[in-house]
């Protein structure tokens, strides 16, 4: 009992010499990052609320499959339009460059075991050994630095794909200027064959743009309890779009410019990319969450921010509507046309004629007027992939509260919205249709959305 009281008073000491002058008081846990509700570069707040999700009139196709039900979704942010052949090009470039930087630095470590470049390491590097992994301060280096450099960067294959790559040097892509054999041999084996090239041309071999990632399987986790590792799951994409749904998607049509120079034109930069798998639009979610939290951790006292991803079929119905129940269309009214007779979005008005709404194919994103939340083309255009899996239940299934049935094992995924091949039953905000998670199309594309945190309420 002695022993008892002498550790209770111990405790106390120690609690009270750790005291930050809260006076003995519940004062809570303040975190030292600051946080701000920052709307992010592109995208349009989402406010919330209930809705009456379906159809909600006479439903032409007989589909049955979207029956009337009031749901509510969280606050969220999307992006005001689709992403576009330039935001994803930034993400094929970056796939590139980290692809392309790490053979040079593996090549520059072999070259370095022997020979003249072994002696043009460090402040002497230059040729392929300017491309070498990213080098640590061992003097001045942190005490976890250390521990990270002596138990894994070091250990050889298998764990040394964890080294640093050196992002500093740029990168030389005009084979004139490549500084030495080593480099020569790491671009040549990333190009196309000189007798696969048309007109003796060689292009990037798209083969190798593959981005790897990691995600964890939340639900899966929470509802078996099972060991963490269990539910971490590593998936390896090909990040570059099907250029030719141009082709395939079509027969008997001649659509070989836009096979050609849909995705690599700069007169194409700001239409929205196409040719892209539900599987890489997630991954496209990821490396940009990646992107903007590695800033954020770069500025040490900023907060990370909650990942991007493609929305649930509940939360595209709501903003697609822009805060107007009931209304057939993201613009509300019954017509497709203004009271000018002008179209409202890119669609097919009549049979064969697409080009009756001054487009034959798509549009720049950002075109026609946004409906009453800032979004353009949430009708028209392309259709966009959703987080939501396809079941004809679904309605039934989900719950009132941010409903989102996501069967893993379904490969049909929900796709909104309508395109410009499509008639304008598929533009209404409440129609529904799917495609393969697996399956790339000239008339699918995405946009992502990002949880909005807390709740502002001034009385």
């Amino acid at each position: 009992m002695k022993k008892i009281t002498v550790l209770a008073l111990l405790a106390s000491i120690i609690y009270s010499c750790g005291s930050s002058g809260d006076r003995g008081e519940l004062v809570g846990v303040k975190s030292k990052r600051k946080w701000f509700a920052e709307k992010p570069y592109g995208m349009a707040k989402i406010p919330g609320g209930s809705f009456t999700m379906g159809k909600q009139d006479e439903d032409p196709m007989g589909a049955m499959n979207a029956p009337t039900k009031t749901v509510t979704v969280q606050p969220f942010y999307m992006d005001e339009t689709e992403i576009t052949n330039s935001e994803y090009k930034a993400f094929v470039h970056w796939v590139r460059d980290s692809i392309t930087r790490t053979k040079l630095a593996y090549q520059a470590e072999f070259a370095s075991l022997g020979g003249e470049d072994a002696a043009n390491t460090g402040k002497n590097a230059q040729g392929i050994q300017l491309y070498a992994f990213a080098s640590k301060d061992t003097v001045n280096e942190t005490p976890y630095d250390k521990y990270m450099r002596e138990n894994y960067y070091e250990l050889g294959e298998g764990l040394d794909s964890l080294k640093p790559l050196n992002w500093e040097e740029e990168l030389i892509w005009d084979s004139q200027e490549y500084p030495d054999a080593d480099y020569v041999e790491v671009m040549d084996s990333l190009y196309i064959r000189k007798d696969e090239a048309l007109n003796g041309i060689r292009t990037f071999n798209t083969k190798l743009l593959n981005y790897r990632y990691y995600w964890f399987d939340n639900e899966a986790a929470a509802r078996t309890g099972k060991n963490r590792r269990d539910f971490l799951k590593d998936e390896v994409i090909n990040v570059y779009p099907d250029t030719t749904v141009w082709i395939k998607d079509f027969n008997y049509s001649y659509n070989d410019p836009m096979h050609q120079e849909y995705f690599g034109h700069k007169a194409y930069e700001n239409y929205p990319v196409v040719g892209v798998t539900w599987n890489q639009a997630k991954a496209f979610c990821h490396w940009r969450t990646q992107t903007k939290n590695n800033f954020q951790r770069s500025r040490k006292k900023l907060g990370l921010v909650p990942a991007f991803r493609l929305p649930t079929e509940a939360e595209w119905e709501y903003a697609a509507r822009g805060g107007l129940d009931y209304g057939k269309y993201p613009w509300g009214g019954p017509s497709t046309t203004s009271d000018r007779g002008c179209f409202l979005a890119n669609f097919k008005p009549v049979r064969g004629d697409y080009a009756a709404d001054g487009a034959l194919y798509t549009v720049e994103a950002m075109s026609y007027n946004p409906n009453e939340y800032g979004l353009f083309n949430m009708a028209g255009n392309v259709s966009e992939w959703t987080n939501t899996a396809y079941n004809q239940m679904s309605y039934y299934m989900g719950s009132t509260m941010n409903p989102n049935v996501e069967i893993k094992e379904n490969r049909r995924k929900i796709i909104r919205g309508g395109s410009w091949k499509d008639v304008a039953y598929f533009l209404e905000v409440s129609s529904r249709d799917w495609e393969y998670a697996d399956t790339a199309r000239s008339y699918i594309g995405f946009r992502t959305v990002q949880d909005y945190l807390g709740t502002n309420k001034s009385n």
